[in-house]
């Protein structure tokens, strides 16, 4: 899959990284998946709402089981908005290369579904908290005058 125009998925690998250090195992990329997750949730919720956010991610999960079908557990596991206990426990069942991957993928498809939803530039504004380690559970923060 091409990465999208204006796509920083490198940045939430590059945050996994910054988190449990360089070659991280299964278990550290999954904990960094939750970490990035949340931090989406954080920044999206307050625009599209918990539901809308939990629709997405879901809907995400639904297209890169196309890719990944080992993902339907976490699939079948994201009851709860905000809850990504199955996302973590299905990458942490996989070899790191498996479980980055599959991560990437997700992340991608999320950013092409929201950016379709609300517009690329929106977007990246909204996600860049994300990418931030330093902003792990806080919202995007308007700081216009």
């Amino acid at each position: 899959m091409p990465e999208p125009p204006g796509w920083k998925g490198r940045r939430a690998v590059n945050v996994v990284r910054s988190i449990h250090g360089d070659g991280p195992d299964a278990q550290g990329i999954a904990d960094g998946a939750v970490a990035v997750w949340t931090a989406i949730d954080a920044a999206l919720s307050p625009v599209i709402g918990a539901r809308g956010n939990a629709a997405l991610y879901k809907r995400s999960l639904h297209l890169a089981r196309a890719q990944h079908p080992w993902l339907a557990a976490a699939f079948e596991g994201a009851v709860q908005p905000g809850d990504y206990s199955a996302l973590r426990s299905a990458l942490a069942q996989q070899t790191a290369a498996n479980a980055s991957q599959a991560h990437d993928a997700l992340l991608r498809i999320f950013h092409d579904l929201l950016a379709d939803l609300i517009g690329r530039s929106l977007t990246r504004r909204l996600l860049q908290a994300a990418w931030s380690p330093n902003s792990y559970g806080n919202a995007v923060q308007d700081d216009s005058p």
